[in-house]
């Protein structure tokens, strides 16, 4: 069974909807012992840092998924989900999870294109993730595939080694996450058509 966290912060259903499309048995829960005994779990997300931790503190997810990480099993963050497994965000000044060291900054107040026009924020729409290693979550992506974002936050992980995927808008930010049995994307797979599926699909399949 695949444990979709139900932490108030959006596109629950959507997630659902896409695992029930490519055929995985999945669960939305907010029970920790659920969360716990899961085969692998995704952490979605639109919403603020603050508060989706105070609520992941209020129901013990946090604590729950921790115990997730430590135990190996697959771990998928989406979004919001991609911020809060850090260690603190800019948004809300908040206290994150810490899964991975490192902290979610907010795109600069001026973010221009190469040709020097003002892009917005926040980040809306279609853009590519570049790998910079391999990994089993994009198997059968290639560099011309793109996905859907909207986002005002990034994460920053203190280490390059937990780098997967890089995107550029304006300045270039770590747009696919993670060590270990976590991996974490800042665009959303469940609104990025056939080749989000892929990604969603390949994380269902992922033997650590």
């Amino acid at each position: 069974m695949i444990a979709i966290i139900d932490y108030q912060a959006g596109n629950l259903a959507s997630v659902a909807r896409a695992l029930g499309h490519l055929g995985f048995q999945c669960r939305v829960t907010r029970e920790p012992k659920e969360i716990e005994q899961a085969d692998r779990v995704i952490v979605p997300g639109v919403g603020s840092a603050g508060r989706a931790m105070l609520d992941l503190k209020q129901k013990g997810i946090d604590k729950a998924l921790h115990e997730v990480y430590e135990s190996g099993k697959p771990l998928l963050g989406i979004c919001l989900g991609s911020q809060i497994i850090m260690q603190h965000s800019e948004e809300n000044n908040t206290a994150c999870l810490g899964l991975l060291n490192g902290k979610v900054s907010r795109f600069p107040t001026t973010l221009l294109t190469d040709h020097g026009d003002t892009l917005k924020v926040p980040h809306m729409g279609w853009n590519r993730v570049r790998l910079i290693k391999r990994h089993p979550v994009f198997r059968d992506i290639t560099p011309e595939h793109e996905f859907y974002f909207v986002h005002s936050y990034v994460p920053v992980p203190d280490s390059k080694d937990s780098i997967v995927g890089i995107t550029e808008y304006g300045i270039t930010f770590a747009s696919v996450v993670g060590e270990r049995n976590l991996v974490a994307v800042q665009f959303h797979p469940e609104k990025s058509g056939p080749i989000g599926l892929t990604v969603l699909k390949n994380f269902c399949q992922w033997d650590v």
